[in-house]
């Protein structure tokens, strides 16, 4: 009886299990970028995704029930976010899309309550890709989609790195892959000296060049967004170059460095001319306050006179480049002190065995 009580038990669990399994139902917020990497969207398609007949709008507009899991990229709601404040498009239409975004946002709060969230990785990239490009960046990615989730919605979510929840494959072509790494790079090199919000995100964005939502046209128009937008971030800390007319074998220039970032930045500056005309020195721990400008003397010593070039570069406490070099052209027209000495100690020698040659001639025409 006990054995046949048992195998009744074990056989309803059984067809209980799959039932369980079913009813818990995985809804996706994802979607291609919209947002330019300088700020303006694209066009006014998300909001139409955000209406309760969109794509997005019936995800969310349904009653609260239990046995779900959403699983959302933070990405998309930063940029929902965005749209419910006053936002521009880069077309000459009209935004319309204000009262719909903030609506959306009320009702994904209401309607994920008492549910599980997952977040994505940030952007929703491909994973098998982004391993292959910067594993430790997708590190990276998965804590800043959890950190942003959890500050839009105001509670906990989870981040599961060990879990498929992604699906899809990005068709980001070599050049444009080889575009993302390179911006990537110059991006991991800034953040050594700069530490930010805007270069946080601005890092974190480009995992959205990565997502297998974006068709072959947005993948070429937002790579070429992202390319602008982190030229124009690398370029707020910079060396200006110039050119320079030296008339003294000693003197000190002044080269300016510009930090337009809102934090202080520490760095070092190293001087190295092309050839050996010219001797500079360089500098240690130079602090350029936040939003400012900072002039710098360079001690210059001539050797010889002529055109000649510094390269400026800014490093960190590594030696290590974080900005792209800057070029100061020289043109002198001294000699240096010791090559005088030498060139007029020639000549009086010259001239010395001139007169002892003229002597000698006439003393021989006497003869």
């Amino acid at each position: 009886m006990k054995k046949l009580v048992l195998l009744v038990i074990s056989t309803f669990l059984l067809l209980m299990m799959p039932q369980a399994s079913a009813a818990n139902t995985v809804i996706r917020i994802t979607g291609p970028i919209h947002q330019t990497f300088t700020g303006e969207f694209r066009n006014d398609d998300l909001a139409q995704s955000l209406t309760p007949s969109g794509d997005l709008g019936l995800k969310v507009f349904q009653p609260i029930a239990k046995n779900r899991t959403w699983v959302i990229d933070a990405a998309l709601i930063d940029e929902v976010i965005a749209m419910s404040g006053d936002y521009t498009l880069a077309t000459e239409a009209e935004p319309a899309g204000k009262e719909i975004a903030a609506a959306w946002l009320t009702q994904l709060k209401r309607v994920t309550t008492g549910n599980d969230v997952v977040a994505l990785a940030y952007g929703n990239p491909d994973i098998a890709l982004a391993q292959r490009l910067a594993p430790s960046e997708l590190k990276n990615y998965f804590v800043y989609g959890r950190d942003r989730l959890q500050l839009a919605l105001g509670r906990i979510v989870r981040s599961e790195p060990e879990v498929q929840w992604s699906v899809g494959k990005s068709g980001l072509s070599n050049p444009l892959r080889k575009n993302y790494s390179d911006n990537r790079k110059a991006l991991t090199r800034l953040s050594r000296v700069v530490d930010t919000p805007e270069l946080i995100q601005l890092r974190a964005r480009l995992a959205q060049l990565l997502s297998p939502t974006l068709d072959k046209d947005s993948r070429n128009y937002f790579s070429y967004s992202a390319t602008e937008a982190v030229d124009a971030m690398v370029n707020k800390l910079r060396i200006n170059s110039g050119k320079y007319q030296i008339t003294t074998s000693s003197v000190k220039l002044p080269v300016t460095v510009i930090n337009e970032f809102a934090v202080d930045v520490t760095v070092d500056i190293a001087m190295l001319p092309i050839n050996s005309r010219v001797i500079v020195d360089s500098f240690q721990d130079v602090t350029i306050p936040a939003q400012s400008k900072k002039q710098l003397e360079m001690p210059v010593e001539v050797i010889a006179p002529g055109q000649t070039a510094v390269s400026v570069f800014i490093t960190d406490e590594k030696g290590d480049d974080v900005v792209p070099e800057s070029t100061l052209t020289l043109n002198s027209t001294v000699i240096d002190s010791r090559v005088t000495w030498f060139t007029t100690g020639a000549a009086i020698l010259l001239l010395l065995a001139a007169v002892t040659q003229s002597v000698r001639r006439v003393r021989r025409r006497g003869k």
